[in-house]
């Protein structure tokens, strides 16, 4: 079953889709594979975690189509967590190593992007730059920068129903502050 999720991701799709906003991509997404995120939010998927490439595809589920199929609702960052322990799991395992492309490297790597953690932006920069190349290293230090100074993202705090402080809705104004 995992084995769709790559091939769907590196083979049919390819990864450029999941960082462009794009309904009728949300919506494919969707119907193919939102029962797979459902059960991958009750960690059922975890037999996919014997093998390197499983556990990325449950890692891409659980991150990438997460913000796809539940886009502009809060339920896109409910697995951010479940998908960081996972991330970390398999950086601790040596799965990084076993991945042969920067895209998978990347998406593996991805949940320590969306933390909200200074901690883990800490981690994150040494293993965006060890793993990826410059420009995906660079996605990193945008991030981290936001993080470093706001200690979340600003751009969910209307979806998730939080607060902005004027320095955040100042930033909110600036061209390029959103991802």
């Amino acid at each position: 079953m995992y084995q769709q999720i790559i091939d769907f991701c590196f083979q049919e799709v390819g990864t450029q889709k999941f960082f462009e906003k794009d309904k009728a991509f949300d919506e494919l997404l969707t119907q193919r594979f939102k029962t797979t995120l459902e059960r991958a939010a009750r960690a059922e998927l975890f037999t996919w975690r014997q093998d390197p490439e499983g556990r990325l595809a449950e890692i891409i589920v659980l991150d990438q189509f997460s913000r796809n199929i539940y886009r502009d609702t809060a339920k896109a960052f409910a697995q951010d967590k479940m998908a960081l322990v996972l991330a970390q799991e398999a950086v601790a395992a040596g799965v990084l190593q076993q991945l042969d492309s920067v895209e998978t490297r990347q998406l593996l790597l991805m949940p320590y992007m969306h933390s909200e953690s200074k901690l883990i932006h800490e981690q994150a920069e040494q293993l965006f730059k060890q793993y990826t190349n410059e420009e995906v290293y660079g996605f990193e230090i945008r991030h981290k920068v936001i993080i470093d100074r706001f200690g979340r993202y600003p751009h969910r705090n209307e979806i998730l129903g939080r607060q902005s402080t004027a320095e955040e809705l100042d930033f909110l104004n600036q061209p390029n502050s959103s991802f």
